[in-house]
């Protein structure tokens, strides 16, 4: 039997989801009455409304999986309740870039991950460069605009 991968997130992420789960929800009977009202207008085959309500049906349905799926192996993570001298999952970490400026990012999971707002996903190549990396310790990261380097100045677990 495999096992089942657990995914980290935190609980901000974890209520998103299930906020989604319950909206998608929420439009299964608007979707139903608009197949039933395509099919009252007859031909099948040439009714665009039917085909468009069908295909949305269909989303709507592999979405909710998709999100219930990542909700039962969801492992709900509180920052605050952890501590370590290195770069692990929820730690907020302080950088200085080339220039010296400093940049924040919290370390999330992949479906919380928003780089405006600070939140960078475990596994993208700035997450996995930090991953296991303690204060004062350089890295050089590989990204689409090239070679990265920062200083990791403070982590911290807010």
């Amino acid at each position: 039997m495999a096992s089942i991968e657990k995914l980290p997130m935190l609980a901000e992420g974890y209520e998103k989801l299930t906020a989604e789960i319950r909206a998608l929800r929420e439009e299964r009977p608007r979707i139903v009455d608009a197949i039933e009202e395509a099919r009252a207008h007859g031909d099948l085959s040439e009714n665009a409304e039917y085909h468009a309500a069908k295909e949305r049906q269909g989303q709507v349905e592999a979405t909710i999986a998709d999100l219930e799926d990542k909700i039962t192996r969801a492992q709900i993570v509180d920052p605050a309740t952890l501590s370590s001298d290195k770069i692990i999952f929820g730690a907020t970490v302080t950088l200085l870039d080339d220039d010296e400026k400093p940049v924040k990012y919290q370390i999330v999971g992949p479906y919380e991950a928003d780089a405006r707002i600070g939140r960078i996903s475990y596994n993208s190549p700035l997450g996995k460069a930090l991953i296991g990396r303690k204060v004062e310790e350089e890295i050089e990261v590989t990204v689409p605009a090239g070679d990265k380097f920062y200083l990791v100045q403070k982590i911290e677990f807010i």
